[in-house]
């Protein structure tokens, strides 16, 4: 039911009543609660969320494996002789180019798969880039077992897939989203990139302890294509494709993103390769990477060569940052919803200050941790600033949807496309600069971070944005916009003749 407030104008003698609206204060006849499953849309974050656990765990499996597929196991014979052997004896540079093959891939389908995302359904790739990902994961110890060339080529391919999941899920948010609950669903689906981190690097140690680092794919392919079956059976482009959403809810969500029903968009690529705010998302976006990048593929180099941790511990203690992280996720996206709905903050000061402050905060620990550089203090430090970062997704990784719902998918392929890039350039310059594993060297690492999280945090406060873009705004709501503002005229005019009026009335008298 739209709120709405009246105002009565006399105009030539008649008294009329001019309805005006306000998108955000449209109010669902049943409201949330935390039985998310009466609604639909949560039903979508939920799968979401365990969609991008599959990314993620997809993703991080092979550093764990790559560790048992390279080990040298020794071997007794019957003689009493011993020996050494291993199942594949790639050196360090074959090892690197494994670890980073998937990154090669994975930038190449960003603009893609936000181009398809918005033209056939963001659900429909979404899915099927993740299924095929997993597909190709239970091939994985085929393919290591034939050739190294055999298995680049189907870790690139993974790549090739996995790059369209962070693009299409906003085509999905840009259908079911409704404006002050963007924070909070796009949030927590992201949340499940950490908690895949947190349970695969653990879990991974052990599977390949117990069964064989065959199992680490195995188990993980199946987990991958059992959710890809109950993605595709239940999950819907919109609500009004979804005949288990109720009427109240699919109402609510239309009215509120002032759905259209027109899937045919027109990109104004001009507009947005000339858009400030979206440049802002494109700095901020690549700067949270280039931090989280380095962490995930050096933090167990730097606890156990610099810091001195054990082996066995390394995996543990790498994961805690990240578990922090997904944690704050759900905080921080229902805090910055609370904001809005409260009107406390606008939609600009809840993007500004999130992201800004996550990343100013973000500076502050990461140049701390090149201080301190003791075990207890610096793994304290970089679960604090890895854990912030949190607030930082809650900024510019929604801020798609606010200046360009419409496009969103297409803005976070394109923003996506350089955010990738740290995760191949981070890991390089890291092995560039620290080859002795001195703290100094990894003084320079962390302050490089630093100072990456800050050049973020100033072109975010000085071009980010949360309105609406006027080159976003479909013909629909500019003609919504004309008649609105025809309305206010009728009402100016019709005030002032009707002030007029009424003294010479008086006059008469």
């Amino acid at each position: 039911m739209m709120a709405e407030f009246k105002k009565s104008e006399k105009f030539n003698g008649h008294t009329m009543e001019i309805a005006h609206h306000d998108p955000n204060d449209i109010i669902e006849a049943e409201p949330l609660s935390w039985k998310f499953w009466k609604k639909r849309r949560y039903v979508v974050v939920l799968l979401a969320f365990l969609g991008f656990f599959n990314v993620y765990s997809l993703r991080v499996n092979l550093s764990v494996a790559i560790v048992a597929m390279t080990e040298n196991r020794t071997v007794i014979d019957d003689a009493g002789n011993i020996s050494y052997e291993q199942d594949f004896p790639w050196n360090t540079k074959e090892k690197g180019l494994i670890l980073s093959s998937f990154f090669y891939g994975y930038i190449t389908t960003q603009l893609i798969g936000g181009f398809v995302g918005a033209e056939i359904g963001g659900n429909i790739v979404f899915g099927l880039g993740i299924g095929t990902t997993a597909l190709l994961t239970l091939l994985t110890p085929l393919a290591a077992k034939h050739s190294l060339e055999m298995f680049l080529v189907v870790r690139i391919i993974e790549g090739v897939f996995e790059g369209v999941t962070f693009p299409c899920i906003h085509a999905v948010w840009s259908r079911w989203a409704p404006p002050l609950e963007r924070s909070r669903m796009a949030s927590i689906a992201f949340a499940g990139n950490y908690a895949g981190t947190v349970i695969a690097m653990p879990s991974s140690g052990l599977l390949a302890s117990a069964y064989g680092w065959e199992s680490v794919f195995y188990v993980f392919g199946i987990i991958g294509l059992i959710w890809f079956v109950l993605w595709v059976i239940i999950v819907r482009p919109g609500p009004e494709c979804d005949r288990y959403c109720t009427d109240n809810e699919r109402e609510y969500i239309q009215k509120t993103i002032g759905y259209s029903g027109n899937l045919q968009i027109k990109h104004p690529w001009k507009a947005i390769l000339t858009s400030k705010p979206f440049y802002a998302i494109v700095v901020s976006h690549f700067s949270e990477n280039w931090g989280f990048y380095t962490l995930l593929t050096q933090l167990p180099t730097f606890l156990k060569d610099t810091l001195n941790f054990n082996l066995d511990k390394t995996g543990f203690v790498s994961a805690i940052p990240y578990l922090a992280m997904g944690i704050l996720l759900g905080v921080s996206g229902y805090l910055a919803d609370w904001l809005q709905m409260k009107k406390i903050l606008t939609t600009t000061q809840v993007r500004r200050y999130f992201n800004c402050g996550a990343f100013l905060s973000q500076t502050t620990f990461m140049i701390m941790t090149a201080y301190l550089l003791d075990p207890t203090w610096s793994v304290v430090c970089i679960t604090i600033a890895v854990g912030l970062g949190a607030f930082a997704w809650s900024g510019f990784a929604v801020n798609h949807l606010d200046i360009a719902p419409q496009h969103a998918s297409v803005l976070m392929g394109l923003g996506n496309t350089f955010a990738t890039i740290p995760g191949i350039v981070s890991p390089m310059l890291t092995g560039y600069l620290v080859t002795n594993q001195t703290s100094q060297e990894w003084e320079a690492v962390f302050f490089i971070s630093a100072g990456i999280y800050l050049i973020g945090c100033l072109v975010y406060w000085f071009w980010a944005s949360g309105e609406l873009q006027e080159w976003a705004k479909s013909s629909e709501q500019k003609a919504k916009e004309a008649e609105q503002r025809q309305l206010s005229m009728v009402v100016n005019v019709s005030g002032r003749e009707g002030y007029v009026n009424a003294g010479a009335e008086l006059k008469e008298q």
